[in-house]
């Protein structure tokens, strides 16, 4: 495994002395308002901005092809209280990987050592669900001992799901009526109700971009691997077993909702970059307010 090389670092130090901070280098986040969770996000895509090659290789580690880039998913997951992930996320990957799907979870065992240094708890998977409309029982990660889980979702969901009477472990967390989540409520619940101070959102691109359009995501470290992909599916691709049905034309960015005009299109600072070869690692932070505004004055055009 190798060392990343730093190619600037505009970032707070790290306040923890442990030997993993030797491959990456410093890593520390500000701290969270009492309101919210401080949210950061991790993707990985291509040159031309594809998260996912869809068909039988839909995974982010099909795009970054990299075990350090592998490595850095727990490295940022041993930094935060809770994952956060779209439920269409598990969903789509249990499909492809099947035995009831994933647990999000660090595998490194030196970086779940790191993460109890920094004095953070039991490992925590939160899924965002509007509808609720799935059987926990299909999926392992609910009855898991290595992660506790919890489902957000809107009232009407909520009662979908205890009228199933199943995993009375999971957590169930109401924000929102009807059909969609109110993700700020949710923030809010999870950071006065539950402590979570880092938030570590690992999308899917759907989530994600609501989550950013509500101002949600604080930072994000982004992987650009150096594959061109295009966006559209060619006709040589073969469709995964639960695409068969209806393949796929388009592949996803990372930005799979509605966005933004010229006029509030986020700013983002460029706080750090790395590299691996030809892999770049860059770390962006939100500019608010007046900082933000003065960038959208005196950008050209």
């Amino acid at each position: 495994m190798r060392n990343f090389e730093i190619l600037f670092d505009d970032a707070e130090p790290s306040s923890c002395d442990d030997p993993t901070y030797e491959r990456y280098g410093k890593l520390a986040f500000p701290r969270p308002s009492s309101d919210r969770p401080w949210i950061y996000s991790n993707f990985v895509q291509s040159l031309d901005g594809i998260a996912s090659f869809k068909g039988r290789h839909a995974t982010g580690g099909d795009i970054s092809q990299l075990p350090e880039d592998r490595w850095l998913m727990d490295f940022l997951r041993a930094h935060a209280d809770a994952i956060l992930l779209g439920i269409n996320t598990l969903m789509e990957e249990t499909q492809l990987l099947g035995k009831r799907g994933p647990v999000y979870s660090i595998e490194d065992a030196a970086l779940r050592k790191l993460r109890k240094n920094l004095g953070l708890g039991r490992e925590k998977n939160i899924f965002v669900t509007g509808a609720a409309y799935l059987d926990l029982h299909d999926y392992r990660v609910f009855d898991s001992d290595s992660v506790e889980s919890f489902i957000i979702s809107t009232s009407v969901g909520a009662r979908r799901l205890a009228d199933k009477e199943s995993h009375p472990r999971v957590k169930v967390i109401v924000a929102g009526q009807g059909a969609f989540v109110d993700l700020a409520q949710a923030m809010h619940i999870l950071r006065q109700d539950y402590g979570i101070n880092r938030l570590l959102c690992e999308g899917g691109p759907t989530l994600y971009g609501y989550m950013s359009r509500a101002g949600l995501i604080d930072e994000k470290f982004l992987t650009i691997s150096p594959l061109e992909i295009g966006m559209f599916v060619p006709p040589e691709q073969e469709p995964s077993a639960a695409e068969k049905s209806n393949p796929p034309k388009e592949r996803s960015t990372t930005f799979m909702a509605p966005g933004f005009v010229k006029e509030n299109a986020p700013c983002w600072q460029w706080l750090s970059s790395r590299r691996i070869a030809d892999h770049q690692f860059n770390r962006y932070r939100r500019r608010y307010g007046d900082e933000a505004k003065g960038l959208r004055r005196t950008a050209p055009g």
